[in-house]
């Protein structure tokens, strides 16, 4: 009896997975059957003795792939073409023969290696993944694809056995689509796999970056880009436009990516676009960055500015996200607001008055700042905290194999009258509610270009990373101020590494370009620091000539939790891929080098090697880490 019991629940295992060769009759709208390809064998015995169908028509030639960056897009009506990542070969034929019975082009790959290239071969509009496959597993397979080019939004979609809901979870939180449960009914397969599809090349289609154009809409959120609402700024101070200009920054940001995880916060931010987004109806918000937003409001009375800021900022914080299941967490966060009447001379200018005017926001109980001019008393109270004297600190980058060239960053520091001394964190944010931030940054250049002509001679040669601010590298004449210095101390640009923050990065891209591209002819070499992994910060380390990134604050605990090393494993991968050199810093002990190690940066910054001060006397030369 058992036996019995045993084989009937086996063919029904069998009935659930198992297409009968007419289905394609019953759920697709089409009469005539289009049955698998002859090289697809029977899965069971009583597959065997079922009728065997026709062989499939020749497929029509491959077209480009709407995912690849400035390929045409697909027509929807093209077939539907599906990457099988799978190595048990009966799953694997399953799923073909239900697709292919449907009308789709399926393509098997039976492990993990090698399926960049099939992306690259056959463009598929999806690839259904099995979660478990050997060498590497599917999660960190998804990782991989999400980092290259023209592959952030191509649909994945697992289609595993494992029942653990934790594990599903994972699954969505790596960058997949959907999670899929098997056993599966044909009919699900293939509504789950054509949905995707559809919406995928119907947002495609809607793009108008599919035609060579920038997009207006990100196709991810469906918010306006920060490119397109730029644009729209600019076109609304040509006209003279009335209303306003909003810059809103979600407080807290490091320690919620902290507590959460990356992937977890990246979630709670597009909720918060999207709150914010609805608050502004019908006005234009886009994402700046990690956790800054901004919103053009044309043809308002400037009057009821201060109002909307307010309205703002309180439905950011009125009702409670849902970050995991079982919890939630209220955000708050700082509006900074500016009238477009005045007469920005550009978009560029615009935002920089709207996000000075936020970082005095930070400091007001109310969390609402307007914009005012410089001779403004606040503007004042901010020229009052940078009187005092410069003074700079010196902190070595070491090579991890060793190396014979002396670097250091340069460290900004400033000695008040009563003898406290101020932090770069400190004199920075006030050095741009001043508009003081362009001198000051010359300062510390100029420093360094001193030290640079002094250790000329020196054994060990000498380079220096100095950070600098987007509006400082903006201005004409601080490119030509710094090519004409080089020139007159004969000073190799190779000697300087301009830093810059990855949070202006995003923002001032262009800018940051053009200044790269003009600074790369003369040497000057570029750090992307502060960097987090994600699809804008990744695609910097192509679009700007750079040779170093130095990771954020917080992969300097990777090694106490193992979510955070695969994360810093698989940015130094994509770096390396890149041809940039990896800065691990605030590196305090051992066991955090270990783990830098083993991740495999290239430099290590910190305390541990030797803590910041005003001598530049560390030996590189005989140091092993």
């Amino acid at each position: 009896m058992a036996v019995t019991e045993n084989v009937v629940a086996s063919a029904r295992a069998t009935r659930a997975e198992t297409p009968p060769a007419d289905h394609w009759q019953r759920w697709v709208g089409t009469p005539a059957p289009v049955a698998a390809p002859s090289n697809v064998v029977p899965l069971t015995a009583a597959i065997a003795v079922a009728p065997v169908p026709p062989p499939m028509p020749p497929l029509p030639p491959l077209q480009p792939s709407a995912q690849d960056d400035g390929a045409a897009p697909l027509a929807l009506d093209a077939p539907y073409r599906v990457l099988i990542v799978e190595d048990d070969r009966s799953q694997a034929l399953f799923a073909q023969s239900v697709l292919h019975g449907a009308g789709m082009e399926a393509i098997v790959h039976s492990d993990a290696e090698g399926v960049q290239q099939a992306i690259a071969e056959n463009r598929p509009d999806l690839i259904l993944m099995d979660l478990h496959l050997p060498g590497l597993d599917g999660m960190r397979l998804t990782a991989l694809i999400r980092q290259q080019p023209g592959q952030q939004l191509l649909p994945i979609v697992f289609l595993s056995g494992d029942p653990d809901p934790e594990r599903q979870f994972e699954v969505l939180d790596s960058g997949a689509d959907d999670f899929l449960s098997k056993p599966i009914r044909p009919r699900h397969l293939i509504a789950a796999v054509s949905n995707r599809i559809r919406r995928a090349r119907a947002q495609a289609a809607s793009q108008p970056g599919a035609h060579g154009a920038p997009a207006m809409n990100n196709p991810e959120t469906g918010l306006p880009t920060r490119h397109h609402v730029m644009q729209q700024l600019a076109a609304s101070l040509a006209h003279r436009d009335h209303g306003g200009l909003f810059f809103i920054e979600v407080a807290s940001a490091l320690g919620l990516r902290e507590r959460y995880g990356y992937a977890a916060f990246e979630r709670l931010m597009v909720q918060a676009a999207q709150r914010l987004a609805d608050t502004a109806q019908p006005h234009l918000l886009a994402r700046l960055n990690d956790n800054s937003f901004l919103v053009l409001a044309r043809g308002i009375d400037e009057e009821s500015l201060d109002r909307m800021a307010q309205h703002l900022r309180e439905q950011l914080s009125a009702r409670a996200f849902v970050i995991r299941d079982d919890e939630s967490v209220h955000l708050r966060g700082v509006v900074g607001h500016a009238q477009l009447s005045p007469g920005f001379s550009d978009a560029g200018t615009a935002l920089e008055a709207v996000e000075r005017t936020t970082l005095q926001a930070r400091l007001l109980s109310a969390g609402v700042a307007a914009h005012v001019r410089r001779e403004d008393v606040a503007a004042q109270e901010h020229l009052a905290l940078l009187e005092g004297q410069l003074e700079l600190a010196y902190q070595p980058i070491v090579a991890v194999a060793g190396g014979d060239t002396a670097q250091y960053q340069v460290l900004l520091r400033l000695r008040q009258a009563d003898g406290s001394v101020l932090t770069a964190g400190q004199v920075i944010p006030a050095a741009e509610a001043a508009g003081r931030i362009a001198d000051l940054d010359q300062q510390v250049l100029d420093h360094a270009l001193g030290l640079l002509d002094l250790y000329r001679h020196a054994t060990q040669p000498l380079h220096l990373f100095v950070s600098q601010s987007l509006r400082t590298l903006a201005r004409d004449a601080f490119a030509d101020w710094l090519l004409e210095s080089l020139e007159r101390r004969q000073i190799p640009g190779s000697a300087v590494v301009i830093d810059v923050r990855l949070p202006d990065a995003l923002i001032h891209t262009v800018t940051l370009q053009q200044f790269c591209t003009r600074m790369s002819a003369a040497g000057v070499r570029f750090c992307l620091s502060q960097f987090e992994p994600g699809s804008e910060a990744n695609a910097l380390l192509t679009q700007l000539p750079l040779s170093y990134v130095r990771m954020a604050a917080r992969f300097s605990s990777a090694h106490a939790n193992q979510h955070t090393r695969d994360e810093l494993r698989a940015a130094i991968e994509n770096a390396h891929r890149a041809g940039l050199q990896i800065i691990g810093q605030q590196i305090e002990d051992p066991q955090a080098a270990a783990a830098m190690w083993m991740g495999g940066v290239d430099f290590i910054q910190g305390n541990m090697v030797q803590s910041a001060g005003s001598e530049l006397n560390f030996d590189f030369h005989n140091t092993v880490l």
